[in-house]
C-alpha cells in the first residue's frame, strides 16, 4: 500500500485543474443497454457519484436496445427494423415499456446506495425522473408504419435545470410522452443529443464497447473534428457496422458538436475508471470530438513573418524579448509555432533543438495583449512540447528576465547556466542575466 501512495498523490495533483474547470459544468451521460448489463456498470455508478460530489451537474440518458431484444425474443416476437429504426407495434411496446421501467428503477436503486466502506458511502444522490421529453410519432415511411416509434419534439430545458439547480441527478429513459397523452419509443442517442444541445451542456459523454474510436493500429484516436469523425463513420457503415455502438454514439457526438456542445467524449463502459481518466488527466483515454474553431495552433509559414513581427516588436522594445530582424525570422521561420485566430497571429514561440543533449530551447514566446488572460500561453507550451517530443527531445528550457513566475507556475524549474547545452552556454548573454528554467517533457 505504501508503494502506491506516490502515484495516488500524483494523480490527485494532476487532476486538480480539471476539478476546478468542471465544477458547475453540465454533463450529459449517454449509456446504452449494453453498458447497463456489463459487470463494470457498478464501478461507473461510483464514478458518477464522484462527479456529483465534485459539483458537476449530471443528466443520465439510458438506452435499452439489448434488453428489449431479449424480452421480445423470450415472448416469441421478432424484432423489426426499417432504416435502422425499430418498428414498435402494440405488443412490442407493452414489453419495451416494462423493460424501460424496470431499468429506470434498477439504475435509481444503484445510484441510491450508501453502504459504509464503499465508494458510495455518504453520496446521497437525489435521482429525478419525469416527463422531460415530449415526443411525436415517426409515422409512415416507405409504406412502413413505425407505430409507437417516435422522435423527440421538445426537451423541457427549464424543468431539467430546476432539478440540476437543486443538486439533483436527472435520469431520462428512451420513452417519451406526447401532447396527446400517448407515449413513444425513442432512440436514446437522439434523446441524449437533443438534451445536450438544448441544455447547452458543456459535454456529452457516450459509453461504447471500445475505448473511443480506434485507428487502424488499434489505438484510440484522442481527438477528432466533426468532419474527420464523419469520414470514420462512413468507413464503419461501409464495413457493415452502422448499427454498432461506436457508430451510433459517433452520430450523436457529431450532431451534438454541430449543435453547439463544445466537446463530446467516447469512452469504454468495459474499462474501470475510463470516464475519470478521460475527464481528469492530461492525455485522456478515449476519443473527444470537438468543434472546429476559427483559432488554431500550427507551424509558421513564410507569409506569417509580418504578423509575428507585429506581435513581438512591442516586447522587443520593452527589452522583454531579444530583437530579431526580418531576415533572421525568414531563416528561422521553420522553428516557429503560432496561434492564429481569424487571420490574426495572437501567439508565437520558437524551438531550437540541441539534439546531442536531447534538450531544446523555447524562445521568442509572445501572446497578444488582448489574449494574455486566457490559456493561450498554456496551449502554446503544449504545442511546442508536443513538437519537441516528436523530435526526441527530453527536456525543454527557457531563458527569461520578466516571466519567471509565469513559467514556474507551469512546471518549469530553475536551472544553472552551466547545465545548458555547451553550444547554448557560449551564446548566453551575461549582460541580460536571463534566468534559466527547464521542464522534462518525457
Amino acid at each position: 500500500m505504501r508503494e502506491r501512495e506516490p502515484s495516488l498523490v500524483y494523480a490527485f495533483r494532476q487532476s486538480t485543474p480539471y476539478v476546478n474547470v468542471h465544477r458547475g459544468a453540465t454533463f450529459v451521460l449517454m449509456m446504452g443497454g449494453e453498458a447497463l448489463c456489463h459487470p463494470n456498470f457498478a464501478n461507473i455508478v461510483t464514478d458518477i457519484a464522484l462527479l456529483q460530489t465534485l459539483g458537476i451537474r449530471l443528466v443520465l440518458v439510458f438506452g435499452s436496445r439489448p434488453q428489449n431484444d431479449q424480452a421480445l425474443a423470450r415472448a416469441g416476437i421478432e424484432a423489426q427494423y426499417h432504416r435502422r429504426i425499430r418498428v414498435t407495434d402494440d405488443q412490442s411496446f407493452d414489453l419495451i415499456k416494462q423493460v424501460c421501467g424496470g431499468l429506470q428503477y434498477d439504475i435509481t436503486a444503484q445510484l441510491s446506495m450508501g453502504l459504509a466502506n464503499t465508494p458510495m458511502q455518504g453520496a446521497r444522490i437525489s435521482v429525478v425522473s419525469g416527463n422531460f421529453v415530449t415526443a411525436q410519432p415517426l409515422g409512415v415511411e416507405d409504406g412502413v408504419d413505425y407505430c409507437h416509434s417516435g422522435r423527440v419534439r421538445r426537451i423541457d430545458v427549464e424543468g431539467i435545470r430546476r432539478q440540476l439547480d437543486q443538486q439533483g441527478l436527472v435520469l431520462i429513459s428512451p420513452i417519451g410522452c406526447s401532447v396527446t397523452g400517448e407515449s413513444f419509443n425513442l432512440s436514446s442517442e437522439e434523446v441524449a443529443r437533443r438534451v445536450a444541445v438544448d441544455l447547452k451542456a458543456d459535454k456529452l459523454i457516450c459509453f461504447s464497447s471500445t475505448q473511443g474510436v480506434m485507428d487502424r493500429h488499434g489505438e484510440a484516436i484522442s481527438e477528432l473534428f466533426p468532419e474527420q469523425a464523419e469520414e470514420l463513420l462512413v468507413e464503419l457503415e461501409q464495413a457493415g457496422e452502422e448499427m454498432s455502438g461506436t457508430a451510433r454514439y459517433l452520430r450523436a457526438a457529431i450532431a451534438s458538436c454541430r449543435g453547439g456542445v463544445p466537446r463530446s467524449h467516447l469512452v469504454s463502459y468495459q474499462d474501470d475508471g475510463a470516464m475519470l481518466q478521460e475527464l481528469f488527466s492530461r492525455d485522456g483515454l478515449g476519443t473527444q470530438i470537438v468543434r472546429e474553431s476559427a483559432e488554431r495552433a500550427r507551424a509558421a509559414a513564410i507569409e506569417d513573418i509580418g504578423g509575428i513581427l507585429d506581435l513581438i516588436r512591442p516586447l522587443e522594445e520593452e527589452g522583454i524579448l531579444v530583437r530579431r530582424s526580418r531576415e533572421q525570422l525568414e531563416m528561422e521561420i521553420d522553428k516557429f509555432t503560432i496561434i492564429e485566430r481569424d487571420g490574426l497571429i495572437i501567439g508565437c514561440a520558437a524551438l531550437y533543438c540541441f539534439m546531442e543533449e536531447a534538450m531544446a530551447e523555447m524562445a521568442c514566446v509572445a501572446i497578444h495583449p488582448e489574449y494574455r488572460n486566457s490559456n493561450r500561453g498554456d496551449q502554446l507550451i503544449a504545442k511546442v512540447a508536443e513538437r519537441a517530443k516528436r523530435l526526441g527531445i527530453e527536456r525543454l528550457f527557457v531563458l527569461t528576465t520578466r516571466s519567471i513566475h509565469w513559467f514556474r507556475e507551469r512546471g518549469f524549474e530553475p536551472l544553472e547556466v552551466e547545465d545548458l547545452p555547451v553550444e547554448r552556454q557560449r551564446l548566453y548573454n551575461w549582460q541580460r542575466r536571463s534566468k534559466v528554467l527547464s521542464k522534462t517533457i518525457l
